[in-house]
């Protein structure tokens, strides 16, 4: 079960996370959780250069360390990073210093200010000591490219059905979403710039 928007009373209980960005601009802020990945990341700095976009990747640190080439090719292109812990890990399963040791492991690779919790599931207490160095970044919308069960249209659905001004936009560059991404990612930079929406990193 996973919700598609994020609804009023996360927001409530998490007051120390960024949801969206400001509503007032014609912007969207394209992320893309797990990489870097041979199987997809290529593919989706390809698409994105087409289109002159930039986006935002959550960089899992193990990842990073197999695929160095293409994480500094995201760098080169411009796109901004964020950390994703280093063996994604799901916060609520590690006690704090545990958690943060292998968060802190991981920034020494992606010397970012953002931070986003895999799976969005990170303990108060580790959130509330995180914030202090990073910008701990959420999403208002989730695509749900990483269900197998949701088809490619659904997918396109669920992003086009909930994005607006100062979205975060959640994709995966990992091996479960490549079917949904690869149908969605070029159909709504197509969409959202015919609207005349920008495009920007956090």
């Amino acid at each position: 079960m996973y919700l598609i928007r994020s609804p009023f009373y996360l927001r409530w209980l998490y007051p120390e996370v960024t949801w969206n960005k400001s509503r007032k601009e014609k912007n969207i802020y394209l992320t893309f959780d797990d990489g870097p990945i041979p199987e997809i990341t290529p593919w989706i700095l390809d698409t994105l250069l087409k289109y002159d976009v930039k986006a935002t990747f959550f960089c899992v640190g193990e990842n990073i360390k197999k695929n160095p080439l293409i994480f500094q090719r995201i760098i080169n292109e411009g796109h901004q990073i964020g950390n994703h812990t280093y063996n994604h890990l799901k916060g609520w399963d590690y006690e704090d210093k545990d958690y943060l040791d292998n968060v802190y492991l991981c920034q020494k690779l992606t010397k970012t200010r953002l931070f986003r919790p895999p799976y969005a599931r990170a303990k108060k207490s580790q959130l509330r000591i995180l914030k202090d160095d990073f910008e701990i970044i959420y999403w208002d919308v989730l695509s749900g490219d990483f269900d197998l069960q949701l088809s490619p249209q659904k997918c396109l659905s669920n992003v086009l059905s909930n994005t607006r001004n100062g979205s975060i936009i959640v994709f995966h560059d990992n091996i479960k979403a490549i079917p949904r991404v690869e149908y969605v990612l070029p159909k709504i930079l197509e969409h959202y710039k015919d609207l005349g929406f920008h495009f920007k990193t956090l």
